[in-house]
């Protein structure tokens, strides 16, 4: 906190819930708290933002109780996972009650850039109820302005694992219609609310939603990133911003090939990923693409902030001799046929897929949010009553565990602007592609659906891409610095789903094939496996991902030497609402053996 700060909360946080209390994470959930569970400290995984200015006097008392009421309403806002969880992995638990956590920062005080960053960086923990903070950075005057208070920057950051972009929407008119009531909200509780959308997910038929996907998901090797740059880090986020007059041009263009925007995005999308191939026939390319997860039978769905939005994969196979037009068709197509099933989420798809766990299905992840209303907002009119006015809400988004978030939305003045955000461990560098996407959005009211082919279409970003060598695991171009990641070896499979994984922990740099021989004698019917070149707990549980998104018991068996890294792996898995595993700890195998016989998972 910077110096001369006022700060609101912290907040309230009854202690650790009971086992067994409240109702088991959603699918999505689950994996949103797998890639936190398994990033680097610092990295802002599934950690997204929302600022604005704030033009007018800003009483802070009145902005704290205006949010202590919407925080009173909302039970999201009072929700967090119960800690060492159970068996079945994280619980929510919904807390009586939550005190904002608010500081406002002077002018003077703190750099905006460097507040954003810090807010971002900070994380959360998500056993703690409160995955939403507020920070407050006053700014000066314009030049020539009238006397009084400059404008004050208001950042609201919060989790993926309760929240999404249109929940923060929805809960920010809700603060500004109580700020305009002094700080007191009206009603009683939202309903329904996440427990109510937790009960409705835990009661669908899964059956269809299995044979869809069985069949609607990528195949194997699908073309998943587009060509890489370079090999330098690049930039985190690049922007590209089409002018009002071409963003009129495209959307007049998608309305008369009978598509949307959001079709025309994927297009271009799946253009790039079939140039990463060299030249060719047909290529299988897939992608994720964001849905709201509000399209379900679930009364009040469209307005319940939680979180609902969610990545699903698409694919399509795109033909250089193939008609353009087919491919906008294929596309939209797969997006109808999709939309049935925004309740799922992409570690289900997988399962149902048959694809290996360790697999991704898609790398990238677009989306394409609704252009901001015309009409005037009488909120905006009653807030200018009273001598405020808000600037339009600007996204600080994250990958959101792909190696690339690509995110389309218009701006007040009709543009369309391209927002990439990448993450540096899995892709190089996102300018290229950003670029390419803007070019061919400009290019695409040129072509003619009914003669344009695919191979004439791609000529508008130039010549073929020289041939790249494949990716190794699923790494393209990996970034200087990046750091190496442990690996899981299954050394003997379990005879049957349920019974348990042994993984054993080598000491830091020691390899797995040290416990070959333990895995052939030690007895019990659970999968043995070993970690490979541990370096850290979040590497280590980066690799356990697949054992932990089955749900399997887990025990972690090491040397002494390697004990404080399975203590520390036992611990993070804690602190992200799963149940924390035995670890046993032995100087020689025999005896390791021995301990975990009498520990290992039944």
């Amino acid at each position: 906190m910077s110096v001369g700060s006022e700060q609101a909360g912290p907040p309230a946080h009854p202690g650790p819930a009971r086992s067994g209390a409240g109702l088991p994470a959603s699918a999505r959930q689950r994996e949103v708290l797998l890639d936190a569970m398994a990033a680097r400290p610092g990295s802002g995984s599934h950690v997204e933002q929302l600022h604005w200015r704030w033009y007018g006097q800003l009483d802070t008392r009145r902005f704290l109780a205006a949010w202590q009421s919407v925080y009173d309403r909302e039970a999201v806002l009072r929700a967090a996972f119960a800690p060492y969880g159970t068996r079945g992995g994280p619980r929510v638990v919904v807390h009586r009650r939550v005190v904002p956590q608010l500081v406002r920062h002077p002018y003077g005080s703190a750099d905006w850039q460097t507040l954003l960053a810090g807010e971002r960086r900070r994380g959360f923990d998500p056993t703690r109820p409160g995955l939403l903070r507020i920070a407050l950075l006053d700014e000066r005057a314009g030049p020539g302005a009238a006397s009084g208070p400059g404008p004050t920057r208001v950042i609201l950051t919060y989790h993926h694992a309760v929240l999404d972009g249109r929940s923060v929407r929805l809960l920010m008119r809700a603060f500004a219609r109580a700020y305009l009531a002094d700080g007191s909200g009206t009603g009683g509780e939202r309903r329904p609310d996440v427990r109510d959308h937790l009960r409705w997910l835990a009661g669908q038929d899964r059956g269809p939603a299995r044979a869809f996907w069985s069949a609607a998901a990528p195949p194997a090797g699908a073309a998943t990133l587009p060509p890489g740059g370079g090999g330098a880090a690049g930039p985190v986020r690049a922007t590209v911003r089409l002018a009002p007059y071409e963003a009129s041009l495209l959307r007049d263009w998608a309305a008369g090939q009978g598509v949307t925007e959001s079709t025309a995005l994927q297009a271009a999308w799946a253009l790039q990923l079939r140039r990463s191939v060299p030249d060719g026939g047909p290529v299988p390319v897939a992608f994720a693409t964001a849905v709201s997860g509000r399209g379900i039978p679930l009364d009040g769905a469209s307005r319940l902030p939680g979180p609902l939005r969610t990545p699903l994969p698409m694919s399509v196979e795109v033909d250089p001799e193939g008609l353009f037009g087919r491919l906008l068709s294929d596309l939209a197509d797969r997006a109808l046929d999709l939309s049935g099933y925004e309740w799922v989420s992409m570690g289900q798809v997988r399962a149902w897929s048959g694809r290996p766990p360790a697999e991704p299905l898609a790398r990238t992840v677009l989306s394409f949010d609704p252009p901001p209303p015309t009409d005037a907002d009488p909120l905006d009119e009653d807030l200018a009553a009273q001598g405020i006015r808000l600037t339009g809400p600007e996204t600080v988004g994250t990958p959101g565990g792909h190696a690339l978030s690509l995110t389309a939305h218009h701006d007040r003045e009709g543009g369309l602007v391209l927002t990439g955000v990448q993450d540096r461990t899995r892709l190089a560098d996102a300018r290229e592609a950003v670029h390419h996407t803007a070019r061919l959005l400009r290019g695409f009211p040129t072509t003619d659906r009914r003669s344009t082919t695919v191979a004439q279409t791609l000529r508008l970003l130039g010549p073929w891409p020289a041939p790249t060598a494949a990716p190794a695991a699923g790494l393209r171009h990996p970034a200087p610095g990046a750091a190496a990641r442990a690996g899981l070896v299954v050394l003997r499979q379990g005879v049957r789903p349920g019974a348990g994984t042994v993984v054993f922990v080598p000491s830091p740099g020691a390899p797995a094939g040290r416990f070959a021989a333990l895995a052939r004698t030690h007895p019990g019917t659970g999968q043995l496996a070993a970690l490979d070149a541990p370096v850290d707990a979040a590497g280590c549980v980066a690799a356990l991902r697949p054992v932990l998104a089955a749900g399997e018991p887990l025990v972690l068996g090491c040397h002494p030497a390697g004990a404080p890294l399975a203590h520390e792996i036992a611990r993070r898995m804690a602190a992200f609402g799963w149940p924390a595993p035995a670890v046993a700890v032995a100087r020689d195998p025999e005896a390791l053996s021995r301990t975990l016989t009498t520990s290992a998972p039944r």
